[in-house]
């Protein structure tokens, strides 16, 4: 369904923002952080002072949007019909956006996240706006090698959720249940790279990617059969 009508976008972008906080907000939240050799790390934050981009698989999007509102994060939403609902949620979640993607308005939107990225730290679905599910793109490395980052990599696991029927199998977590996040090393991308640089990297992100997001989903499958907690967590409700 294609919603122009500015006014009926606004209503709806209020209503989905506080469906969003509230929903999210009745989770209990588990973090772990990875050292350089996959060890946990001490620092339990994942928000700090250098600008960084952070990866995520499209799936997930829901909880890192609740999680990480109010950041000072930038976010690249599709240029398809319904993405100015989209935009406008994300925004009244405290989230800056910039439009398009890897297939509508690539270049404008690489553009846009470079400069944003010199105020702000930065987030992107390698994956989407239309898969492959869980395949990482280019466009990541291209983004964090023009604008001089580093790229996170986070995975979410959930206790219990509801699978939709879309590429990518989005999730919807069921109220007050158990989500994992789990975040990795962090990816230096080097500026000036070449083709085949490009593939190089784009191979370290996805296998961050999958390394952290296996984890995540196997912490939170141990949360759903009640076994003895990991001692890798460290308990964090979200505010």
């Amino acid at each position: 369904m294609k919603i122009r009508n500015p006014f009926v976008i606004e209503a709806l972008s209020f209503g989905v923002s506080l469906l969003i906080r509230v929903w999210m907000w009745s989770l209990r939240y588990s973090y772990v952080a990875l050292g350089p050799r996959g060890e946990p790390g001490n620092d339990s934050k994942t928000i700090g002072e250098e600008r960084i981009l952070y990866a995520f698989w499209h799936e997930n999007i829901l909880v890192p949007a609740y999680r990480f509102r109010d950041e000072g994060i930038t976010v690249m939403v599709s240029r398809h019909a319904d993405g100015q609902l989209i935009a406008r949620a994300i925004e009244r979640l405290g989230f800056h956006t910039v439009r398009g993607s890897t297939t509508r308005g690539g270049a404008h939107a690489v553009r846009g996240m470079i400069t944003q990225g010199k105020s702000f730290h930065l987030a992107i679905t390698p994956d989407g706006p239309k898969g492959p599910r869980r395949v990482c793109q280019q466009g990541v490395v291209a983004i964090a090698s023009l604008g001089g980052r580093s790229v996170m990599s986070f995975g979410v696991g959930f206790a219990r959720a509801k699978r939709l029927k879309s590429w990518d199998r989005f999730a919807l977590p069921r109220p007050f249940s158990k989500v994992v996040l789990v975040t990795g090393d962090l990816v230096p991308i080097p500026q000036n790279l070449s083709p085949e640089d490009f593939e190089i990297y784009r191979c370290r992100i996805q296998t961050e990617l999958d390394r952290v997001q296996a984890l995540a989903e196997e912490l939170a499958e141990g949360v759903s059969n009640k076994a003895v907690p990991n001692p890798m967590e460290t308990i964090s409700k979200a505010a």
